[in-house]
């Protein structure tokens, strides 16, 4: 039902942007979430955006450089990631929570998740 794409490799500063469309469930009920794992790391918050639109909420290591938006028509949701940084290498995944629909940092809140897409930042 979700499925994050657009994962790839960027040099240090470049650009990347993800998506995840979403199928079999209304998107405008649905705060979206963006997470990261690293390889040996727990699976990490990084945004969430709220079924309007209107809230959203970064985690501070990438405040100011990743921005999330939703095309709540097209039933995708995007993360646009900027300035990257080899920290930022993960596999990062999309989910979706109906529970919270005003966007949540926390993972077990998240009803339905997308398989994840690789994300490697290296010169």
């Amino acid at each position: 039902q979700l499925q994050a794409s657009g994962g790839g490799l960027a040099q240090p500063g470049g650009s990347l942007r993800l998506s995840c469309p979403t199928s079999g469930i209304t998107l405008d009920y649905y705060a979206i979430g963006w997470f990261r794992q690293a390889p040996g790391k727990e699976r990490e918050f990084v945004v969430t955006i709220a079924w309007s639109g209107t809230m959203k909420n970064y985690d501070d290591s990438v405040k100011g450089r990743f921005t999330i938006s939703r095309d709540n028509a097209d039933n995708t949701v995007y993360l646009h990631m900027n300035r990257l940084k080899p920290e930022d290498t993960a596999v990062y995944y999309c989910a979706a929570s109906e529970r919270s629909p005003y966007g949540t940092t926390h993972r077990p809140n998240y009803d339905y998740w997308g398989q994840g897409t690789q994300v490697t930042v290296s010169s």
